[in-house]
């Protein structure tokens, strides 16, 4: 078997396990009308694995909202700067009187978790989105339990071009 052909079968695997795992996540309950109505007044997205990576999507879809008119504050311990903006090491870090709309979430699902109780050790942070794949029942308990909504399992970039882009 050659290269291009082994990377072919992976990448087939790979997609066929994910869509798996993407169908056993509960849904979250938020309507097109509820998610269209977020994504117009929020102003402020903090993205938690932010990345410098274009090709990747914790450095398009933050590009993306950017171009839309959010301001991205990108949370990435191991940058400076992404996006030609400041880069925190934690939610914690940002300032307090720094307001943020929506907390934006490119980790994995166990580390949910700790972006969880960074966001309620914080304080002001009323909304966090995971995006596509991501999902932690345990930290959606927690955040709710601690008056913070949670989207899950959706793009943020996706969901604004389906129901702002295309003017539904």
């Amino acid at each position: 078997m050659y290269l291009k052909e082994y990377i072919i079968k992976i990448n087939r695997k790979y997609k066929a396990k994910q869509i798996l795992i993407m169908s056993q996540i509960p849904d979250d309950g938020f309507s097109d009308e509820e998610l269209k109505k977020i994504l117009e007044n929020s102003k402020v997205v903090a993205v938690v694995g932010a990345s410098r990576t274009s090709g990747k999507p914790a450095h398009y879809v933050p590009a993306y909202l950017k171009t839309k008119g959010y301001k991205i504050i990108p949370v990435n311990p191991f940058a400076d700067e992404i996006l030609g903006e400041k880069t925190f090491k934690s939610l914690k870090d940002i300032p307090k009187e720094t307001n943020i709309d929506v907390v934006d979430v490119f980790r994995p699902s166990e580390d949910v978790i700790n972006v969880v109780k960074d966001a309620i050790e914080r304080g002001g942070i009323k909304l966090i989105w995971l995006q596509e794949g991501i999902y932690n029942k345990e930290a959606v308990d927690l955040a709710k339990k601690n008056g913070i909504k949670v989207i899950w399992n959706r793009c943020m970039m996706k969901t604004h071009k389906r129901l702002i882009e295309s003017n539904l």
